[in-house]
């Protein structure tokens, strides 16, 4: 596992590295969400993107890969790293009590988390955790409708995810996995963020999703706080 952590010396901040331990409408169901933070230069990686394709087949698993940046500087840049995925991933260092972002990480319903290379700890992370019962949210082809719900703070944010459902295989041509080539699936190529909600019904509008990616809608607590509903077409 890798993780990178802020370190103060005479006032400067330096980056340090460290090995640690540790199109018809849809209407939503009950869910668990799973978002994975990896790195195609990363070389705890591929078991963790290994395990997300397992979880993929689960009906009540809606599985996202989000590739981040902070890695590239390695020897590979990631194909399908955004800094927006690497920021959505550094808001939740707060709320889970993390000291920095580490790959591979998995985020469940944005309110737990768990070292994504470990299947046992994966799974039983898994078992002890409720699926989501916010409001309910129903996504067509341009548009979600979510229902009336409650949210602890004023608002909560929508947020319009764009994923590709196929495993997709990626020959590393330098770095940690030079000569490796890496299966992923739900791979996030767009997030977009549609919006607030504020616990009355509410219609969000977005473009249709291009050829090959599928939609996904979660309603989150602002700031990286717990995922309250998530749909998928």
């Amino acid at each position: 596992m890798k993780q990178l952590m802020k370190l103060i010396v005479t006032g400067t901040v330096v980056c340090v590295i460290a090995s640690v331990s540790y199109g018809a409408s849809s209407a939503s169901r009950s869910l668990t969400v799973v978002e994975l933070f990896t790195s195609q230069g990363c070389s705890s990686c591929p078991p963790a993107n290994a395990n997300l394709i397992k979880l993929s087949k689960r009906d009540d698993v809606l599985t996202l890969s989000f590739a981040v940046t902070y890695w590239d500087y390695l020897g590979w840049k990631d194909s399908f790293g955004k800094r927006e995925f690497t920021d959505r991933q550094i808001a939740y260092e707060a709320p889970l009590h993390q000291p920095g972002p580490f790959t591979p990480q998995m985020v469940v319903n944005g309110a737990k988390t768990v070292v994504g290379n470990n299947l046992a700890e994966l799974t039983q992370l898994l078992a002890t955790t409720s699926r989501l019962t916010g409001p309910s949210v129903a996504l067509g082809q341009s548009s979600a409708q979510i229902g009336r719900g409650d949210v602890r703070r004023s608002v909560a944010d929508v947020w319009l995810v764009r994923y590709d459902p196929n495993v997709v295989n990626v020959p590393i041509a330098r770095g940690e996995n030079a000569g490796s080539t890496l299966p992923h699936t739900h791979v996030v190529r767009a997030l977009t963020r549609l919006g607030q909600w504020d616990g009355n019904p509410a219609t969000f509008d977005f473009s249709k999703a291009p050829n090959g990616l599928r939609t996904a809608i979660l309603l989150q607590e602002q700031q990286g706080g717990p995922i309250l509903a998530a749909a998928t077409d």
